[in-house]
């Protein structure tokens, strides 16, 4: 079971952190307690209300967000060109990135996902308004202006107009974004961003690698998402997404790489090398990944980093709830196996179930560690992201239990019974219709 927290005050600072957790077994607590009454900044919860920490998505496109849903059944090469990369190129309109941005990050953030690594397109202003969407509406947001500067890989209509331009127009993102960083309470973070390696020439990928060393900042991409994409790396340098990503200076302490479905062992003693992190996107990789990944082995075995992520719209539900949830049950496929020719010995991958309390770090503390922010625990120390929910729908719980409370949690929550979400101590939604 998890660490759970019974009748305990969170006394948070003005910055927003947990600097103290009393219990009640400790000798000043009920004077901090009736302190707080008197002051009128306690804040109490219901019999049936109960907190959890604020969920952390580590892969969002942000500009997918309109086809959320649609055109699943397509391969993933196809499913860029035709659907994806048009609606990208739309962003190229300010007021439409701004209708879209807005929608998404209230949607997130009524879903409890108080942290989101996005990526947004190759259109600097438009990547630069979802960076102040989450600035003004309270989500700490790490946004990344995407690269696609390969003239051979990505259509006429929808890439950078240069990799001179690309690059020019990453650095002025990210100086841009950092000094938002500097009043936003939350933070806001640049995040240097190639598409994935065939969307960008070797002079743009090496350049980013520079710019993210120049200016310390993360980066995200995708890794041996399918086999499509895996066997593009070795079809144009011999090698793998891994071993070039790391030639390039994209592969360090302050990475999140999306997917690594087709990671080899040697790939995954580089990510543990380098300290790069893994955004687990299980929802989006039954669709597009043509593997399950081993989650269990990277983080056992090897020691990586991994988190949880959405991917919206390859992954069709923005909600972290059921991504944890099909990364349990897609963890479960890969140890049993799925061809039903083979013998239960030869079917399947053993030690590869995650437990929910695993999916539950993945979706919590793993995302904290991925992006090496004080974020994902309700610890001192911690920012307070949190949510609080009701749990007053649910079938036949017994409050005084809570694995069941903690299990029913994950397993049923949905919008409606997130009553409220907040963000470095600061209320950032609140659902009226909540019980």
């Amino acid at each position: 079971m998890v660490n759970s927290l019974v009748d305990v005050l969170f006394c948070i600072n003005e910055e927003g952190i947990i600097e103290k957790i009393i219990s009640p077994e400790e000798p000043n607590y009920q004077q901090v307690l009736v302190a707080a009454k008197s002051d009128g900044i306690l804040k109490e919860l219901a019999s049936s209300e109960y907190l959890l920490p604020g969920f952390i998505d580590l892969h969002v496109h942000a500009p997918q967000w309109p086809q959320a849903g649609l055109a699943l059944d397509r391969p993933l090469h196809d499913w860029l060109n035709t659907y994806t990369f048009p609606l990208e190129a739309k962003y190229a309109d300010v007021e439409f990135a701004e209708k879209v941005y807005s929608h998404l990050v209230d949607r997130l953030l009524s879903l409890g996902t108080t942290t989101a690594l996005y990526f947004a397109t190759v259109h600097k202003e438009a990547s630069v308004v979802l960076a102040k969407t989450c600035a003004t509406k309270g989500q700490r947001g790490l946004v990344g202006k995407v690269v696609m500067d390969h003239p051979n890989e990505n259509p006429s209509y929808y890439r950078d107009a240069s990799t001179e331009q690309a690059l020019s127009d990453t650095e002025a993102f990210i100086q841009e974004v950092q000094e938002l960083n500097q009043t936003t309470k939350q933070g806001v973070y640049p995040v240097v961003t190639p598409r994935f390696i065939p969307s960008c020439t070797d002079e743009a990928l090496q350049g980013l690698g520079q710019l993210a060393e120049k200016y310390d900042t993360h980066i995200q991409s995708h890794c041996s998402e399918s086999d499509w994409e895996h066997q593009y790396a070795y079809n144009r340098y011999g090698k793998s997404d891994t071993e070039m990503l790391h030639s390039f200076g994209l592969l360090t302490d302050k990475s999140v790489m999306a997917h690594a479905g087709l990671l080899s062992d040697a790939d995954m003693q580089q990510f543990a090398d380098t300290g790069a992190a893994v955004a687990h996107c299980p929802i989006s990789n039954a669709y597009f990944g043509n593997a399950v990944t081993r989650v269990k082995q990277l983080m056992d075995d090897y020691q990586v980093k991994v988190g949880l992520g959405s991917d919206i719209s390859g992954g069709f539900s923005p909600s972290l709830y059921d991504n944890l949830k099909q990364a349990v049950i897609s963890s479960r496929m890969l140890e049993d196996g799925v061809n039903p020719l083979l013998s239960a010995e030869q079917r399947g991958k053993a030690e590869s179930r995650l437990s929910l309390n695993e999916v539950f770090y993945l979706a919590t503390v793993g995302g904290g560690e991925a992006l090496s922010l004080p974020i994902g625990k309700l610890d001192v120390g911690y920012a307070f992201d949190a949510q609080i929910i009701d749990v007053t729908r649910f079938p036949f719980i017994e409050e005084t239990d809570l694995d069941e409370v903690f299990q029913k949690s994950l397993y049923l929550t949905e919008s409606e019974d997130i009553k409220q979400v907040f963000v470095q101590g600061e209320l950032v939604y609140s659902n009226k219709g909540a019980k």
